[in-house]
């Protein structure tokens, strides 16, 4: 095949292959910027995938899809700043429980709503906008909006203080836990919309296991651009490209199982610091008590 060819096929896959990355790298960089890890990426996206479908299965409007995973990706988001900020539960452990109760709750709700296990029906979907759906122009737009956000805002300010020194922006008047439990929201909002890219975006339908670990590549993509709206949405398309190789793997001189394992192999050498030292948030996964010293 010739080179060009080649390339007029990677890249946009490349783009397609990084937009749910896009949405779950940013959801997780609101939540870690202010002090919750959100292991449970994988899980919400899940959740968001299936929502979208129910909801324009119910409804025949992927706009609903679309509304719907934003709401039980808010809902699960909810749960995770319940556990992890109410009662200070351990957060990585919350984050692998969401994980599981998406995986399994969704399993329950394929054979009580369409009767059968592995995959739903077929629903209304988005078409594509010229090579792309909407969710990888809202995708990159949402890059701009969260970089903005968080580093040119007053909230954006008092998110990072959170994350860096929970009790110094409480003696400013900060408060500690609406922050926290409003940027875990909406993380779970970004990643139910990461979830939805997949279901109605790219395919028109919810299979078992189609998330296929991309948040925890998106958390990855995270901490490799250095928990920076930018950098995390570069990450996502070096994943993507990972990803994108497999449309033209049988033209490439690289063993295919090579291939599709790449973007797990990228992504344990990124969660590892192989790659790159990274450093997060100062008080990223620490419980916040009021009044402690």
């Amino acid at each position: 095949m010739d080179f060009l060819v080649i390339l007029s096929i990677i890249i946009p896959a490349t783009v397609r292959s990084a937009t749910p990355l896009i949405f779950a790298a940013l959801g997780g960089n609101f939540s870690e910027r202010s002090g919750v890890v959100n292991i449970g990426l994988e899980g919400i996206m899940t959740v968001g995938a299936f929502s979208a479908v129910f909801f324009s299965y119910k409804t025949g409007s992927p706009w609903m899809g679309m509304f719907g995973a934003m709401l039980f990706g808010g809902l699960f988001g909810l749960l995770l700043a319940f556990l992890s900020i109410k009662f200070k539960a351990n957060q990585v452990i919350v984050g692998t429980a969401i994980n599981i109760l998406a995986a399994s709750l969704t399993t329950f709700l394929l054979v009580e709503i369409w009767g059968r296990p592995g995959q739903t029906n077929s629903v209304s979907a988005f078409p594509n906008w010229g090579p792309f759906t909407i969710f990888t122009y809202l995708a990159f737009a949402l890059v701009a909006v969260s970089y903005y956000v968080i580093f040119k805002t007053p909230f954006g300010l008092r998110i990072r203080a959170v994350g860096e020194h929970p009790k110094a922006a409480d003696t400013l008047g900060v408060n500690v836990y609406v922050t926290r439990y409003v940027c875990v929201i909406i993380s779970g909002v970004l990643a139910g919309l990461g979830g939805a890219s997949i279901s109605i975006g790219s395919l028109n339908l919810f299979k078992e296991g189609m998330i296929a670990g991309r948040g925890f590549i998106a958390l990855a993509a995270l901490i490799f651009g250095k928990w920076n709206p930018i950098g995390a949405a570069a990450a996502s398309l070096f994943f993507g490209f990972a990803d994108a190789l497999q449309t033209v793997s049988n033209n490439l001189p690289i063993p295919r199982e090579f291939i599709f394992a790449m973007p797990y192999i990228l992504t344990m050498l990124a969660v590892s610091g192989f790659i790159g030292k990274s450093v997060g948030p100062a008080a990223s996964g620490i419980p916040y008590e009021k009044g402690e010293r």
